[in-house]
């Protein structure tokens, strides 16, 4: 019986970090054809190519600018409240994957991705402030996707986290349409 509980331990642990590389793979895959496609084609990007990469880009482990391929968009004419509405979407499944991902994969294997100062600096954060933090942290262009990710780990009530980022996100898109259209 204890083989069998070593097995199970060493194929689990295995297990975590065979899914973290395939979604890293799905994740490259997905920024890389969107964007990809558009500049050697040379024509305009299209919204899957949006969709695809502001999801991408709100994957913890695939920090990228989000806000400017948005902005990108908005001067080349497309509907903002439509940009919007995607932003949001994309942004929100993205991050409800990053918080499950925290909520169940342990804390060494993330903060062996992530780094242990940026893994101290985002907790502090998420357990002094809390639902601020993480308004805040999509509110501007900063790491939200690391604080949802925290804040998952930490177990924070699931409810505020969709909340506090929804708000943030939404203010965010619409400043910058308001600012940039």
């Amino acid at each position: 019986m204890e083989i069998i509980i070593k097995i199970y331990k060493k194929i689990r642990k295995n297990l975590k970090i065979i899914i973290f590389l395939l979604g890293l793979l799905v994740g490259v895959y997905l920024l890389s054809s969107a964007i990809g496609r558009s500049i050697l084609g040379g024509y305009k990007p299209s919204l899957f190519s949006f969709i695809m990469t502001h999801f991408a880009g709100y994957l913890f482990f695939i920090l990228s600018p989000v806000e400017l391929f948005f902005l990108y968009l908005i001067k080349l004419g497309y509907n903002i409240p439509l940009l919007i509405f995607l932003a949001l979407i994309t942004a929100m499944f993205a991050q409800l994957i990053d918080y499950l991902i925290g909520y169940f994969v342990s804390d060494q294997i993330i903060i062996n991705i992530i780094g242990q100062k940026r893994y101290k600096k985002s907790r502090r954060k998420v357990d002094k402030y809390g639902g601020l933090t993480i308004f805040i942290f999509n509110l501007f262009p900063l790491s939200s996707p690391i604080i949802i990710l925290i804040a998952g780990m930490l177990k924070y009530k699931f409810k505020k986290v969709l909340l506090y980022s929804f708000f943030g996100l939404l203010l965010k898109y619409t400043f910058i349409s308001i600012i940039f259209s």
